[in-house]
């Protein structure tokens, strides 16, 4: 449930998201511009933080390669839907397809970008709430779960934004961009940290689970995860 949970949330924050930018007039500071795909996506990274912190990098590993593998599938179908012919008979032909070529037809570097920034902010986000746990012992998750985001969500848009835009803003627009979705996606954890305690505490408790990652090899690309889980006192 909880990789289903992920991989909703990415496809949904990729495909519906990106689609809309909304503007918001925050008192003292302004109109601000941001994806509206950004109030959700940051909840992606509270599943890998929840998948993490239970049952270790190792499945976490497999449910951000899962997530990979649904974007490279999405991005094709966007693509081969966008491009079959449109049916004559089709009674909303003339406004149909220009549509779903402005919400799905993404260009090929925001697709690349998409799933290059997820692949690699969710990596780093597992390998820091991993090595986190360990170096606190267990102790404070708060400090993970916003610590990992605030690493990851950091990787995540330094690589999606550049890739995706430059060349096609201004650079300081794409300073200003990446600096205020990523303060927005860290408030979005910091928000619901008390629901990440929920989860993550009913889960230890009816699994009886609570993996520590000692012994695990955090090569990103291998989905082995045989003697990588250490239970506490083991």
């Amino acid at each position: 449930m909880l990789v289903a949970g992920m991989v909703a949330v990415l496809l949904c924050s990729n495909l519906i998201g990106p689609a809309k930018v909304s503007v918001m007039d925050v008192p003292g500071i302004g109109p601000l511009s941001f994806g509206t795909g950004n109030l959700f996506f940051p909840i992606g990274y509270i599943f890998g933080d929840v998948l993490t912190e239970v049952y270790g990098y190792a499945r976490a590993r497999r449910a951000i390669w899962a997530g990979f593998g649904a974007m490279i599938f999405a991005t094709v179908m966007a693509w081969v839907v966008v491009h079959m012919p449109m049916s004559p008979a089709e009674p909303f032909n003339k406004t149909l397809q220009p549509a779903l070529e402005v919400v799905f037809g993404n260009t090929w570097r925001i697709a690349l970008a998409s799933m290059i920034g997820y692949w690699v902010g969710d990596f780093v986000n597992a390998f820091v709430m991993a090595r986190m746990k360990i170096i606190t012992q267990g102790k404070h998750l708060w400090t993970r779960t916003i610590g990992s985001t605030v690493v990851g969500q950091a990787c995540d848009s330094i690589t999606f934004y550049p890739i995706a835009f430059l060349g096609i803003w201004e650079s300081t627009t794409l300073v200003k961009v990446i600096l205020f979705n990523w303060t927005m996606k860290v408030l979005v954890e910091v928000v619901l940290t008390p629901v990440t305690y929920a989860v993550v505490g009913w889960l230890k408790r009816e699994e009886g689970v609570d993996t520590f990652d000692h012994a695990t090899h955090f090569n990103p690309f291998t989905l082995r995860d045989e003697g990588e889980i250490m239970q506490r006192g083991q």
